[in-house]
């Protein structure tokens, strides 16, 4: 989930809590209700709620050129970006004792903010890397060379990372993934519609302007050279759908069973110059090793070496002089529609929270976050917690046995809030005159703190997303659930604002990630986050029955006139959906609003509930961007990420007369419910 700027509001205040201060009351009797004014009443709420809700803010919201939508949802990280960049501008200009926050956050941001100097380097920074490419002379210096730039933060053909092992979550272990493609998707290099052919020609300018940006002769020769070794390692990668079986991408192996199976790799080797210790590994996809096995022989090695060049560039791009900066912007914007590179302070803000945002989320939280939100936050996830408990109590096509285990489950979900317990640190060296040598150094940091993490307990303090992001998200492997201050204000929760409204915002956020616990993925991880059959074989089926429904209805639903929604690839997000709206509902009706008939804005209490979950969903995006989103996002796109689960939700149906021939009036045999 992601946010616009409130936070002049003390966040995060839960009105019909008994612990409410008198003075809050005050407050809130002296503000006027929320109400919504751009309600479309052309547009029945049966037909298209979405709409009904938002279509006239959507036909007035205007896209700023540097940016591919507007509104809720992720593009509400956009002011909170404002928020980060006043605390950065602030510490950026004073001087700060040596390894301090505020010292590694200004001078980094300083560093990167010194466009003079980074302009002047040109491609400097990047050419001992091309040097140590130049020299290679055989697969081992170049399996070598891969391995050591992973260290730098520079991937390529490899793709290792350290998570818990699925068979034994107590225990960190390394993993492999598929890799080594530069377009989005492994589908977009073989598809040759109109859209997709102009981000194909786009991706083969970007690959030529990275090889004339570093005086490379025969440049637009060399781009086609690096583009059909990427569309040869394309066609040995599993889709985005057959990703989603938890089983099928776990392969634990010896590396001496490896060793023998793709000796060109030599795993043993690789695995050293790595820095790793292990005599096993979890290749997730292992037809995608076996063909980089054999083509790191069949293609000639001059090949490779121009194919490491466009990669290690590519990785480098955004921190090189500015003709490198526009080259990787002119590719993206076919890729998202935005017209205009967003200013260099922007660029630096995202920059600085995405490498030592744990540092930033500190002074974040210290300016913008009050205390009183984790523990208020904390009591409302606790009350869903029992509202689901009670759902799975209530569910007719789940045997007792496995309702225990369920629940089980269910109150095994830890739960983060706010911001971490315990912050990260930083052992890089950060200078105001080296952003080059900055960003590499945080790379590599990054890297070790991850690497000394092999063969340990998972850290359970450890968050996946800093203090001020605008989301929230459930880890199946740690079984938790975190929600960080950014989500925590409007139009997700608003201090003076009434049950109806935050249940039908941050509620349906809190229901929703409660449900990612038992989605198609989720529900393959018992309690201890291990992927292990807890279920009885007969529920299992009918739960698998259930999710297909999901799959089902949302295929049907298109975007952008005929490009059809993916059910397969959106499946746990869209049942998570439907979770996240009924758990809200029923958590709100305990309250003494929805006890009520009193009307707010000429809507009644459920009323409300529902145009805050189509308001919390209030968003506009660039046509590119959203072609881009619906083949490569696991969540649907936001009209259906109302509309879907409201078409399966009775109450909905209740609350505004919702009747036969309406457009996405359903039977109501035919509504989906799973939790």
């Amino acid at each position: 989930m992601k946010q616009l700027c409130y936070f002049s509001l003390i966040l995060f205040v839960f009105l019909s809590c008994k612990n409410d201060t008198n003075s809050d009351k005050q407050k809130a009797q002296k503000i006027e209700p929320i109400v919504f004014n751009d309600i479309d009443s052309t547009i029945r709420p049966g037909d298209d709620f979405f709409n009904h809700v938002n279509k006239n803010w959507m036909e007035k919201a205007v896209i700023a050129d540097d940016q591919v939508g507007v509104g809720a949802y992720r593009f509400l990280n956009i002011p909170q970006q404002e928020l980060l960049k006043n605390i950065l501008e602030e510490v950026s200009q004073q001087e700060h004792p040596k390894g301090s926050i505020e010292q590694l956050v200004g001078d980094f941001y300083a560093s990167g903010m010194d466009t003079i100097s980074i302009n002047e380097r040109g491609s400097k920074p990047i050419q001992p890397i091309l040097d140590r490419i130049d020299a290679i002379d055989n697969v081992a210096s170049l399996t070598e060379f891969v391995a050591t730039q992973i260290k730098s933060g520079d991937y390529s053909m490899f793709s290792p990372y350290i998570s818990p092992d699925q068979e034994n979550s107590a225990l960190n272990i390394l993993h492999f993934s598929q890799t080594g493609l530069g377009l989005p998707d492994r589908d977009y290099y073989f598809k040759d519609d109109v859209s997709v052919k102009r981000i194909q020609d786009a991706y083969k300018t970007y690959l030529t302007a990275l090889f004339e940006l570093v005086g490379d002769a025969n440049a637009k020769m060399q781009a086609d050279v690096v583009y059909e070794i990427e569309k040869q390692l394309a066609q040995s990668h599993k889709t985005r759908i057959e990703r989603r079986v938890i089983k099928e991408n776990y392969h634990k192996m010896a590396v001496s069973e490896l060793n023998k199976k793709q000796p060109n790799i030599g795993w043993t080797a690789m695995l050293k110059n790595l820095g790793t210790d292990v005599d096993s590994v979890d290749v997730r996809q292992p037809v995608y090793y076996e063909r980089l096995n054999t083509m790191l022989t069949a293609v000639p090695l001059e090949q490779w070496k121009l194919y490491l060049k466009a990669n290690s560039i590519g990785s480098h791009d955004n921190i090189l002089s500015k003709p490198f900066q526009d080259a990787a912007f002119e590719y993206s914007k076919v890729i998202s529609g935005q017209s205009v590179q967003q200013s260099r302070s922007k660029r630096m803000v995202r920059r600085v929270d995405q490498q030592i945002g744990f540092a930033l989320g500190q002074l974040y939280v210290k300016r913008y976050f009050n205390e009183d939100a984790k523990k208020r936050a904390l009591d409302l996830v606790n009350n869903f917690q029992k509202t689901l408990e009670k759902r799975i109590d209530n569910l007719d096509w789940m045997s007792d046995s496995t309702k225990v285990k369920a629940k089980d489950k269910l109150y095994a979900i830890s739960k983060k809030i706010g911001y971490p317990d315990v912050w990260r640190t930083y052992d890089a060296s950060i200078a105001r005159d080296q952003f080059f040598e900055n960003v590499v150094s945080l790379r590599q940091d990054s890297y070790l703190y991850r690497l000394k993490q092999l063969n340990k307990a998972p850290n359970r303090d450890e968050w996946h997303t800093t203090p001020s992001t605008v989301t929230a998200y459930y880890n199946p492997s740690l079984n938790e659930i975190v929600f960080p201050a950014g989500i925590l204000q409007p139009p997700y929760f608003d201090l003076y604002a009434d049950d109806a409204l935050n249940y039908g915002g941050i509620g349906m956020v809190i229901g929703h990630e409660f449900t990612h616990a038992f989605d198609d993925q989720g529900a393959q991880y018992d309690k201890n986050g291990n992927v292990t059959n807890w279920w009885t074989e007969a529920d299992y089926t009918k739960f698998k029955a259930k999710t297909q429904q999901i799959v089902d209805q949302y295929s049907a639903f298109t975007v952008l006139d005929s490009v059809h929604l993916k059910g397969a690839l959106t499946v746990g997000e869209n049942t998570a959906d439907n979770g996240g709206i009924a758990i809200a509902y029923d958590a709100f009706q305990l309250t003494e609003q929805a006890k009520d008939t009193t009307k707010i804005g000429g809507h009644t209490p459920d009323q409300r509930f529902f145009l805050s979950i189509a308001n919390i969903w209030r968003v506009k995006t660039r046509d590119e961007y959203l072609r881009n989103y619906v083949a490569t996002d696991s969540h649907s796109p936001p009209i259906w990420r109302v509309n879907g689960p409201l078409m399966n939700f009775t109450p909905f149906y209740e609350a505004f007369d919702v009747k036969p021939g309406e457009a996405n009036y359903k039977p109501e045999e035919e509504r989906i419910k799973i939790w």
